[in-house]
C-alpha cells in the first residue's frame, strides 16, 4: 500500500507512516530497507510512541510472544539479520524471507492509527513491528565495536556504516538533527523499557550532538595481558589556595533578588612537568608500564599540553585525560574549561617516541555543559569566604558550547565517555545519550570534596554502574578535597572513585606522602541480553579494578631529553579520518578471518568515487585520507599470494615491516592495520579458548 493512498480507516489520528514523515521528513516506502539503520529507527520510533514493546510481557488476549508461528523466532531474527548485513552491499537476489514477509505485513497496517497499535488491536501489526525492530537491530551488529562472527556476510556493509558514523554522528541515512541512531556498547541486565529490546543500536530525538572516534591503540600482540590497562590518576593540584578564586571583574550583579557574580578558578602554582616525569618513573617501577594518565578538572593550562604530553611520551604513555582550563581568550569573552583526551600517535601502548620521532598527539575534546555554581553552604565548606562572598551566589566564569558527546573506542574494545562533574549529575540530553550507547568506561574530572560513597558522585555513578553496566570513575584534587570541612567532619584523603557492575564500588585514597594512585583494570567478557526473547550473547567487554598501589615520586628524575625547540608536527591524519581509515581496517580483519578471498574486493571499495557514498550523503575523502585508503589497499595486494589470496600471517608481516625511509601516513596506515589485525586474532583467539 502507498503512503499516499486514502487511510482505509478512516481517522486523522497520526500513524505510523504519518508519525514517521514528521519526524524523518521521509514517506514509509521499500527504500527502508536499503539501509538496516533506517529501519531500526523507523520501528524504534513507533514502538515508543505506541508503547506496544509492553505486548512482549504482556500479550493481548489468546497472543503469545515469542509468536508460535516460529519454532525458533530468535534463531531466525538473527539470521535474518546477518543475510539482511550481506545482501545490502550489492543488493542482488531476494531480501530474507522473515524481513520481507513481516515488512509487507507492516506496509499494508502503515495507516493504522498508532491508538490501535498502542491498544493491541492487530496482534499480526504488533509482532510485525517487533520482529522488524529485532531484525534490523542483528543487522547493526558490529557498525560501533566489531565483534566475533562466525560467518562471511556483511564485512563491506559494515564498513560503510563506520565511515557513515565517523562522518556524521549517526548510522542512519536521516539527517542526524531529526533522528540519531547510534551504536549500542552494552545493555541493561534487567531493563524492561524499549532500551532494553535492542543490542547493537539505539535512538535519540534531536539535542546533543555525537561525535565518534575511533582511535586502535592498544598493546602490541595478542596475549590475554592487552585485555590490562595501568592508569595513573594524579589528584593534582595537591594544594589549592583560596587565592586561587576570585571573582570575574565588574561580573556582581547586586540589584536582584538573589545577588549573583562569576568567579574563575586559576590555580598560583603551574603544572610540574619534573614532579610529573619522577611519578610515572615510580609507577613503571612499581608494574613495568603506565598506559594512561589522568587529572582532575582543570588541572592542566591548555598552554601545557603539548610539553605533558611530550614528558608522557618518553614514558611509553599512550593516553591522557585531564581537565583542562582556559583563560578568557580576549576581553568580552569567557574562559574555558573541558576534557582533553590525547592518544600517542603512536598507537602502541608503551612504546616510547622522542626527539624529531614526535608527532603530536591525537586530541579529542569534550566540553563541559554545566556550570558550577558555589552556594554560601559552599563558601564555609570549601573555606571561600575570604574570596567570595558568602552572600552571593557564584557561578562559574565558562564558555558553554553546544552540547556534544564525545565517544572514543579504543583498540581494545573499549569505549569511553567523559563527562566534566556536573555534567555526571545532570539529566539532560547528553545522559540520556550516553545511558542509552552504554560506554564500556565513563571518567569524570571533578573539582569537588572527597569522593564517598556517601556523596553525589556515587550515587550518580551507580546509576551507570546498574544500567547499562559502565565502569565509572571520578577523580578531584588533592587540593580541593582537602580544603573540603564541613562543620564536625574530619578530612578525608579520598580523591577518586571507582565503580563497575561486577566488583561494585571502590574508595580510592591518596595517602599521605603520596603523589597519585595507580589503579590496574583489566576486561572481560560480558553477556548482552535482550528484553525481547533473544538469546544472550557474551560479545560484550565490561572492565573492573584488580589493583591499587599508592605512588610516592622518585627522587631521582629519568633521564633528560633534548629539549623541544619547535612544538612537534601535527599527526598525519585528523582524527575523523583515522576514524575511518579504522573502521576500514578493522574489515580487512573481519573480512581476512571469515572471507579471505573477499579482502581485495572490499579494499577497493574503500577507494574514492564510489557511488556507495553519494547514496548515504557524505563526502568524498580528503587527499590525506584518499593516499592513506590507497596505501591500505596496497599493503594487502602486495602480501597477497599469486593466487589473489591473502592470508593473516601473512598480513600482519607485512603490516609490520616499517622500514626507516617511509613516510609518516605509510607507517600510521601499517600501525593502524597491525592494531586492528591484532585485535581481531586476540579475539578468535579468547573465543576457542571458550
Amino acid at each position: 500500500m502507498s503512503t499516499d493512498d486514502e487511510s482505509p480507516y478512516g481517522s486523522g489520528d497520526p500513524t505510523a507512516a504519518s508519525t514517521w514523515l514528521a519526524l524523518s521528513g521521509r514517506p514509509v516506502t521499500d527504500e527502508v530497507l536499503e539501509w538496516p539503520p533506517d529501519l531500526f529507527a523507523l520501528t524504534d520510533v513507533i514502538l515508543d510512541f505506541t508503547q506496544a514493546y509492553r505486548f512482549v510481557f504482556s500479550p493481548p488476549g489468546e497472543a503469545t510472544w515469542p509468536p508460535d508461528r516460529f519454532a525458533d523466532w530468535a534463531g531466525a531474527v538473527e539470521d535474518a539479520g546477518r543475510d539482511w548485513s550481506g545482501w545490502v552491499v550489492n543488493q542482488q537476489g531476494a531480501l530474507p524471507d522473515l524481513l520481507a514477509q513481516e515488512w509487507t505485513i507492516f506496509r499494508e497496517h502503515v495507516e493504522m492509527p498508532l491508538e490501535h497499535l498502542a491498544e493491541g488491536r492487530d496482534w499480526q501489526m504488533c509482532e510485525a513491528l517487533l520482529t522488524l525492530h529485532a531484525v534490523a537491530d542483528e543487522a547493526c551488529a558490529g557498525l560501533g565495536i566489531p565483534l566475533g562472527r562466525s560467518d562471511t556476510k556483511g564485512c563491506g556493509y559494515r564498513a560503510r556504516g563506520r565511515e557513515l558514523l565517523a562522518r556524521t554522528g549517526s548510522l542512519a541515512r536521516i539527517h542526524p538533527h531529526l533522528l540519531r541512531v547510534l551504536p549500542k556498547v552494552r545493555t541493561s541486565p534487567n531493563g524492561t523499557s524499549l532500551g532494553s529490546f535492542a543490542r547493537y543500536a539505539c535512538v535519540h530525538r534531536p539535542g546533543a550532538q555525537v561525535r565518534w572516534s575511533k582511535i586502535p591503540a592498544r598493546h602490541r600482540g595478542t596475549n590475554p595481558q592487552a585485555e590490562y590497562a595501568n592508569v595513573l590518576l594524579l589528584p593534582w593540584p595537591l594544594r589549592v589556595r583560596e587565592s586561587d578564586f576570585h571573582p570575574v571583574e565588574g561580573s556582581v550583579r547586586t540589584l536582584t533578588t538573589e545577588p549573583f557574580g562569576y568567579f574563575e578558578f586559576a590555580p598560583a602554582e603551574p603544572l610540574d612537568l619534573d614532579l610529573v616525569d619522577r611519578t610515572v618513573l615510580a609507577a613503571r617501577d612499581e608494574v613495568g608500564g603506565v598506559d594512561v594518565v589522568v587529572l582532575p578538572e582543570s588541572a592542566v593550562d591548555e598552554a601545557d599540553i603539548d610539553d605533558l604530553e611530550a614528558v608522557l611520551d618518553h614514558h611509553g604513555v599512550t593516553m591522557l585525560m585531564t581537565g583542562v582550563r582556559q583563560p578568557a581568550p580576549q576581553p568580552g569573552h569567557l574562559p574555558g574549561n573541558w576534557v582533553h583526551i590525547g592518544v600517542s600517535s603512536i598507537l602502541e601502548k608503551r612504546a616510547a617516541a622522542t626527539g624529531s620521532a614526535r608527532e603530536q598527539w591525537f586530541h579529542v575534546r569534550q566540553n563541559k555543559h554545566h556550570r558550577w555554581s558555589l552556594d554560601e553552604s559552599q563558601i564555609y565548606q570549601y573555606h571561600l569566604g575570604g574570596a567570595l562572598h558568602p552572600h552571593i551566589l557564584w557561578w562559574e566564569a565558562m564558555d558553554v558550547a553546544r552540547r556534544t558527546v564525545q565517544f572514543v573506542e579504543l583498540g581494545e574494545e573499549l569505549t569511553l565517555v567523559c563527562l566534566v562533574c556536573e555534567d555526571l549529575a545532570q539529566h539532560d540530553d547528553v545522559a540520556e545519550v550516553v545511558r542509552s550507547v552504554g560506554p564500556t568506561l565513563v571518567f569524570t574530572p571533578l573539582l569537588d570534596g572527597p569522593q564517598l560513597t556517601s556523596r553525589w558522585a556515587a550515587r550518580y555513578a551507580s546509576v551507570l554502574a546498574d544500567d547499562p553496566g559502565s565502569a565509572v570513575a571520578t577523580l578531584s584534587a588533592y587540593g580541593m578535597v582537602q580544603r573540603c570541612r564541613p562543620p564536625g567532619q574530619p578530612p578525608s584523603p579520598v580523591v577518586g572513585l571507582w565503580k563497575d557492575p561486577v566488583r561494585g564500588i571502590r574508595e580510592v585514597p591518596l595517602e599521605a606522602g603520596a603523589h597519585g594512585v595507580l589503579l590496574t583494570i583489566c576486561g572481560d567478557r560480558a553477556l548482552r541480553r535482550t528484553a525481547d526473547s533473544r538469546e544472550p550473547i557474551d560479545n560484550s567487554i565490561y572492565y573492573f579494578d584488580v589493583a591499587v598501589h599508592q605512588i610516592r615520586a622518585s627522587t631521582t628524575p629519568s633521564e633528560p631529553q633534548p629539549k623541544q625547540t619547535r612544538p612537534p608536527p601535527r599527526p598525519t591524519l585528523e582524527v575523523e579520518e583515522l576514524t575511518v581509515l579504522t573502521g576500514w581496517a578493522q574489515a580487512v580483519a573481519e573480512t581476512l578471518a571469515y572471507a579471505p578471498e573477499r579482502v581485495l574486493d572490499l579494499v577497493a571499495d574503500a577507494r574514492p568515487g564510489g557511488r556507495w557514498r553519494a547514496a548515504l550523503k557524505i563526502a568524498e575523502p580528503s587527499a590525506q585520507l584518499s593516499e592513506a585508503l590507497d596505501i591500505l589497499e596496497r599493503i594487502v595486494r602486495t602480501s597477497a599470494s599469486p593466487s589473489g589470496s591473502t592470508t593473516f600471517d601473512a598480513l600482519i608481516t607485512a603490516a609490520s615491516e616499517a622500514r626507516a625511509d617511509e613516510p609518516n601516513l605509510a607507517g600510521l596506515v601499517r600501525g593502524v592495520l597491525r592494531s586492528t589485525l591484532e585485535q581481531r586474532r586476540t579475539r578468535q583467539a579468547g573465543e576457542a579458548a571458550r
